[in-house]
């Protein structure tokens, strides 16, 4: 069942998922639209951005490569960098490691932080059980707000992306941090559908703000509705109204979104005095989950969208690894040795010597020290009916090779 709801600046949109307009170059060539001068840019978020970092769970739909010992944010998916590291690479100059902040869960802190070495110890914080990414948002615009002031603007998006084109992304942050910081808004940065994806969330633009022409040249749009993996038929219908996939990357001040989220998080707001007094174990206790999206964004009317064309795409499932991955001429996506014969549209992932595939299509083979696993790419999206049916040992600790 698909999760609709039109916020309070109502109304949906009208934008298109064009291109970006006149401004400056990124790396592909791609014309950027420039809302301000960059000095000016620059003066505004200075040189103190930082970003938070989501990395919480152990990413069950990749198993059986994703384990506790070896969570799904630890692992080379899309290239031959674990997810985290080459999230956190894409962020700098603009934000460099020193200055990102990763929210994660007790049980898997280890092995995060040994993939990411650049980021200071002292920057992973740890929660001693999930507590929802409304919760991580709030310790984590805490802490920012204690060591750089509660007026400093940081960018909070999740571990599990890819991103074709970062010199876009980087840019569209520095625009968000403008908005956010010139005047004072929770900034969704929301990316152009290619398809009428049923997994997505996506955001339903509002009327546009008095800066900006347009969604796709430089202009912000109040957030009409966020509409949460709707049925093909209504996505097919949003993308025809100008509606954005939501990449879940938002930009906006420290104390800013604190201050929302005591008026409007009731989930989370018991618990900001702890964070206040730098006591996490009491603010771990006095919250309850909740979700960013419906805990704050939804309940609130400072909410805007700008469009960002940085080819953005989910990590969720296996399925998403033939978009992200080099493919050969038979959309065929391998990591580790792989041979194809008359075989297309295939995913394999192989660690456990080389794997073979003739006269089949659209399968998932995952080859590990101790286990295969074969099953098509549409019945990857969804894996929780394989793991409830599993025994426990096979289910979180299928044997590998260290």
């Amino acid at each position: 069942m698909s999760r609709e709801h039109r916020g309070p600046g109502g109304g949906s949109g009208g934008a298109g998922s064009g291109g970006f307009a006149s401004g400056v170059s990124d790396a592909t060539g791609t014309t950027l639209a420039d809302p301000q001068p960059q000095a000016e840019l620059d003066r505004t978020v200075g040189v103190s951005m930082w970003a938070i970092v989501l990395a919480g769970g152990i990413g069950s739909r990749f198993w059986p490569l994703s384990t506790p010992e070896r969570p799904k944010q630890v692992l080379p998916l899309v290239n031959d960098r674990p997810l985290i590291a080459d999230t956190i690479a894409r962020l700098s100059p603009l934000i460099p490691p020193e200055r990102v902040l990763v929210l994660t869960s007790l049980d898997i802190e280890a092995a995060i932080h040994a993939v990411i070495p650049e980021v200071p110890g002292a920057n992973v914080l740890a929660e001693p059980r999930p507590l929802g990414t409304a919760a991580s948002l709030a310790w984590g615009a805490s802490e920012i707000a204690r060591r750089a002031g509660p007026k400093t603007v940081f960018c909070c998006l999740h571990a599990d992306l890819a991103v074709g084109y970062p010199d876009a992304l980087r840019f569209e942050l520095r625009r968000a941090a403008a908005i956010a910081s010139r005047e004072r808004y929770l900034v969704a940065l929301g990316a152009p559908p290619s398809r009428p994806d049923t997994a997505f969330g996506y955001i339903d633009p509002g009327p546009l703000l008095e800066f900006g022409t347009s969604l796709t040249r430089g202009g912000a749009a109040r957030v009409g509705a966020f509409v949460e993996k709707p049925d093909a038929g209504r996505a097919a219908e949003l993308i025809a109204g100008g509606a954005l996939w939501n990449t879940g990357i938002y930009v906006w001040e420290a104390g800013h979104v604190l201050e929302l989220i005591e008026e409007h998080v009731p989930e989370v707001a018991p618990g900001l005095a702890a964070l206040q007094r730098n006591d996490p174990d009491a603010f771990g206790r006095k919250v309850r989950p909740a979700s960013i999206e419906r805990g704050l964004l939804e309940r609130t009317d400072r909410l805007v969208a700008l469009q960002t064309d940085c080819a953005w795409d989910d990590v969720g499932t296996w399925a998403c690894l033939r978009r992200s991955r080099e493919l050969d001429d038979d959309g065929n996506g391998a990591i580790g040795p792989a041979y194809f014969v008359d075989a297309t549209s295939n995913v394999v992932h192989a660690e456990n010597g080389p794997v073979v595939l003739f006269g089949v299509h659209h399968l998932l083979v995952v080859s590990l020290e101790g286990i295969t696993f074969v099953t098509t790419l549409d019945r990857a999206r969804e894996l929780k009916p394989l793991l409830d049916a599993l025994p426990g040992s096979m289910r979180l600790k299928p044997t590998r090779r260290p």
